[in-house]
């Protein structure tokens, strides 16, 4: 049997590597089963003791939760990571193909558009839909056949026409690319879990967002424009005292003690020099144990500030952000935050601590003084003072004028550049900016700084988005697609199994017993190379089991053909085995091919199809080249008489 042992530990090797693989799925199967079943409990629980509880808080406190035993289990965590995740067809959500409007964009590139030109770009709007030719090369054609220039429009009037196209093209497929950034920035800050986005064609793109139900926020993420802000950071004067009124209204809350019981056991606290270590706060601190410092300043054990008292900005671990906005969405809250001010985080982690980022949170003017409109261009460099990365900004006429005022009255005061909603800096102002020129420092380097480039561009030069194809898939929907998929190559493996072991006796069971393998390593390469399982890969899985069939259908009839020479078991298992070992490899690998052709040109279904189809025929290929070939070699070494029909 020595010269089975090769094979045999081939073949263990391949099913324990699938199952490790596919573990991960079943672990985070049986984990949702089990959060699914405490959250719906924890929900009624704070439905009962908060009956005033809006939905949103009530959801916001059931996060809360769910963060915390996410967090106190790092394994629900890598075990979502590593699964075989759902397609949209399967989990449930919502599926946009947004077109980018390369006419607009052209009109608002344009020097003096005048009635022609926006004659010219509507033409060639309409043809782009008809034959998919770029609508720059169309414009530049139509612009010709009348005889006018491009240069009167766009660029320069030395630049020739072949360098104006060249331009405006890369303008363009720069616009789909910002376009990308913004909605990718905006799906992250949205929550949604496993979103894809990719590009399709020149100018469009395709967003998948799994477990979406309010599809009419989810529109608006996704197409509304990127908003550019600048906004006044507020002075500690004013900062600290809000944070210490939040502070006491919190501790009130959860001890439920008397405002002035508080304000007597809290005087003398310095809120200033709060620190993760409690102990090495002011002297009334010190004598604090870490749970009562907790119960008496909620905020400021989970919104540190700095520890010199140089700003009011408040240091914000990531497990802890849905509990401040929850905290800060409170009612008793809102009452002592004024109404023109509010809290925001920074873009990024400012730092990590215990391998968990840390955010800013930035108390700042609800009121911009500047918007993103102003800024003609954007660029990143090196710094040549500091050798560091920067980002240099260049505004319009009027935003020049703005923001020489603007840094003029606010000498020596912080202003936060955000995007939709989030800071990505706060610099501080050494004097009044002339000139509309500005630059934007502390970048962690040129990745980072290319990123703020392409951000200030979206928010300067937005290209205008339109959805041309919108899908909702509902959860129940999905979960029926699940169910109906599961059941639908349940029945089909039982189908040909009965029939394989019908009519080809013992040799069919082999092959059905095979089918089990397949199907086994098909899953298990999914789940490796973390692929995404969709409706029409299910379709896959079931015609890979039909394929997978055909090839054990031909060795079956060559080993008949063999025996009915008179040839021995072994002869006629070899014989047809080699016999039919081209047609099999002939067919698959042109399937192969088909399937590769499928996933380049394809997309979503077409690619989901296609990726599970290749991995069945490479799972085809060994199973019945391989495991079955090793059964049947195992059973003729044992004297085991093989019956084929």
């Amino acid at each position: 049997m020595k010269e089975f042992r090769f094979r045999f530990i081939l073949l263990v090797a391949a099913i324990a590597l699938s199952i490790y693989l596919l573990y991960p799925t079943f672990q985070d199967y049986q984990n949702s089963k089990e959060m699914s079943s405490i959250l719906d409990q924890k929900r009624e629980e704070i439905k009962a003791e908060n009956p005033d509880y809006t939905r949103a808080q009530i959801e916001s406190a059931v996060s809360i939760i769910e963060d915390s035993i996410k967090q106190d289990d790092p394994s629900i965590a890598e075990a979502r990571l590593k699964r075989i995740k759902l397609g949209l067809d399967l989990q449930g959500g919502m599926r946009v193909v947004l077109e980018v409007n390369t006419g607009k964009l052209l009109e608002k590139l344009a020097n003096n558009p005048d009635q022609i030109l926006k004659s010219v770009l509507a033409e060639a709007d309409m043809e782009a839909q008809r034959t998919d030719e770029p609508i720059v090369d169309i414009v530049g054609r139509k612009l010709s056949e009348r005889g006018i220039r491009l240069s009167k429009y766009f660029g320069t009037i030395r630049m020739d026409d072949g360098q104006i196209i060249d331009q405006l093209n890369e303008d363009a497929a720069d616009a789909v690319a910002r376009a990308m950034e913004i909605i990718r920035n905006r799906v992250d800050q949205y929550g949604v879990s496993e979103p894809s986005i990719q590009r399709q064609g020149s100018r469009r793109i395709i967003v998948e967002l799994p477990g979406v139900a309010r599809e009419e926020e989810a529109k608006q993420l996704i197409q509304g424009t990127a908003l550019l802000e600048f906004r006044l950071v507020k002075d500690p004067e004013l900062t600290i005292p809000i944070l210490e009124n939040i502070d006491r209204v919190l501790a009130i809350r959860l001890t439920g003690a008397g405002a002035d019981t508080l304000f007597q056991e809290t005087t003398k606290t310095d809120t200033t020099v709060l620190t993760e270590d409690t102990t090495t706060a002011s002297d009334t601190t010190q004598q604090l144990t870490e749970e009562e410092f907790r119960k008496q300043h909620p905020f400021f054990a989970m919104a540190l500030l700095d520890p010199q008292g140089r700003f009011a900005d408040a240091y914000v671990q990531e497990d802890n952000r849905n509990q401040i906005n929850y905290w800060l969405s409170l009612p008793e809250v809102q009452k002592v935050i004024p109404n023109n001010v509010e809290f925001v985080y920074s873009a990024k982690p400012i730092g990590f601590q215990e391998g968990k980022g840390v955010y800013m949170l930035y108390l700042v003017n609800k009121a911009p003084e500047l918007t993103g409109g102003v800024i003609t261009d954007a660029s990143a460099n090196i710094d040549p003072n500091t050798s560091a990365w920067i980002v240099n900004m260049t505004m319009n006429s009027e935003g020049a004028t703005d923001w020489a005022r603007i840094t003029g009255a606010n000498i020596n005061k912080r202003i936060a550049i955000m995007l939709d909603g989030v800071v990505f800096s706060a610099p501080n102002v050494n004097s009044k900016i002339t000139g509309g020129r500005s630059q934007i420092e502390g970048m962690a380097g040129q990745e980072e700084a290319k990123l703020l480039e392409i951000v200030l561009k979206a928010g300067a030069l937005p290209a205008p988005v339109d959805i041309i194809e919108e899908r909702i898939v509902g959860p129940s929907l999905g979960q029926d697609s699940v169910s109906a998929g599961f059941n639908s190559a349940l029945i089909g493996f039982f189908l040909i199994a009965l029939f394989m072991i019908f009519y080809y006796r013992k040799a069919g069971t082999v092959a059905a017993g095979v089918l089990v393998f397949t199907v086994l390593f098909i899953l298990g390469v999914l789940a490796g190379f973390t692929a995404t399982l969709t409706l029409p890969g299910i379709a896959g899985i079931i015609l890979t089991i039909g394929m997978a069939v055909d090839a054990n259908v031909l060795i079956f009839e060559r080993i008949r053909e063999e025996l009915a020479t008179g040839k021995t078991v072994k002869a006629s298992v070899d014989g047809g085995y080699e016999k039919a070992l081209s047609a099999i490899i002939d067919s698959n690998i042109t399937t192969f091919f088909t399937g590769i052709i499928l996933y380049q040109f394809g997309t979503g279904p077409v690619q989901g199809f296609a990726l599970t189809l290749m991995i069945g025929i490479a799972s085809t290929l060994f199973s019945a080249l391989v495991v079955s070939r090793l059964v049947f070699d195992f059973m003729v070494a044992r004297g085991t008489k093989i019956t084929v029909g």
